[in-house]
Order: structure tokens, then sequence, then C-alpha cells
């Protein structure tokens, strides 16, 4: 069994994705490979310590909440991240794994909820998004896409096209304001005139807290 680098482990609201507004247990994971230009967890690009999956499934227990989220970073970089999604699906958690959409999702449990962030052109990551992803998903699984301009607006279009090509294929979008940069108000707008079946996503926890403030 490997260890695995943890970032923080940590109690709090869940800010994104169909869950918002929900308690949830957060495992970050250490290390990541894109260096988007909006990131609001550079800390965790290096900073944690080694812990073993039985610590960390003991402090996820502590919290008496059945909604786990394991992020990032990426947390799919790591070798034990699918062993520890496992141990905590089979003590009957439900289990978010946000990833950047740029490793393959196939590698972590079906059981699982993926949220995978495809990256927009103003992130300066675009080129790193696996599309092949869009094939990988299952149908619990959600996409969010983080909206800075209406070039980036136009780009996440182009990713609800393609998800779209499969008319089976029903799974939830998220377009989300950049904190601070693009008005929520603009990006509602823009999804109305486009009738884009799609969520607008806005950071939930950033609205309750201090946007800067870590461990929510």
């Amino acid at each position: 069994m490997n260890d695995v680098h943890v970032s923080e482990i940590f109690y709090s609201i869940q800010g994104e994705s169909s869950y918002a507004g929900r308690p949830c247990a957060f495992v970050r994971l250490t290390g990541c490979n894109l260096r988007c230009s909006y990131c609001d967890t550079r800390y965790a690009y290096t900073e944690g310590v080694e812990m073993a999956i039985p610590e960390i499934v003991g402090r996820i227990q502590e919290f008496g909440c059945k909604l786990v989220e394991i992020t990032g970073g990426e947390p799919l970089l790591q070798e034990a991240t699918p062993e520890l999604v496992a141990w905590v699906l089979d003590l009957g958690y439900t289990v978010l794994i946000e990833t950047n959409g740029s490793q393959d999702i196939s590698r972590i449990d079906s059981r699982v909820i993926k949220i995978v962030d495809f990256k927009c052109p103003t992130s300066g990551e675009s080129a790193a998004n696996d599309l092949a992803n869009i094939d990988r998903l299952n149908p619990h699984d959600e996409v969010k896409c983080v909206i800075q301009t209406r070039e980036d607006f136009l780009f996440a279009k182009e990713i609800v096209r393609k998800i779209q090509q499969d008319p089976s294929r029903e799974n939830i979008i998220h377009f989300s304001p950049s904190f601070g940069v693009l008005a929520p108000k603009m990006l509602a707008e823009w999804i109305l005139a486009d009738r884009l079946p799609v969520r607008l996503g806005l950071q939930l926890h950033k609205f309750v807290w201090d946007p800067n403030r870590r461990g929510v």
C-alpha cells in the first residue's frame, strides 16, 4: 500500500458541482501538472505530508459526514489515489473527485463521481485537455469550465457540443465565472442568450467565507 501526499484535510460546505451547499469532507492532495492563471490553491503544488490511507480514512471518519471530495492539485497524478478512492467507496461514502481534464479518468473506480474541469484558453492550459475524457464519462460524472472571457465562453460551448454529440449523454455541465474576473450576471446572460443546457456555477464557499481563506 502506497502513502498519499496530502496538502490538507478539512470539513466544509461543498462549493461547486451539483452537490454545492452540502457538508463535505475534503481531502486535498499535493501536486499539479498545470499552472492555471486563476489557480486559488497554489499552495497545493508542493505543500503537504505523506499519509497512509488508513490514517486518511480515520480523519474522514472523524467528521461524521458521508460525502467526501478528493481534490488537489491534481489528484490523479498520485499512484495511490485510485486505492484511496476505492477504500472510501467501500466504506459506503459518496465520493467526488475533482480533476483538471488532463489525466485519463478511466483509471478511477466507476462508482466515484468525477468532476472534470476542462481548461479554457485564458487558463493558459487548454492545450493540456485530454478530450478523450468526454468518451470516458459515466452518466453520473460532471463537467466544469471556468470562464474569464468571451473567448473562454465560446471554447466552453464547443466542449458542450462535443459532449452532446452522443444524444444519450446527459452529464451535468457547469459554467463557472472566474471569481473576481467575470461578473456572474454577464455569464448568466450569455448562457441564456445561447440557450445552453448548462448550469451557472458559483464558488459558494467564496461567498460564505473570505475568498482567500484556506480550509473551506
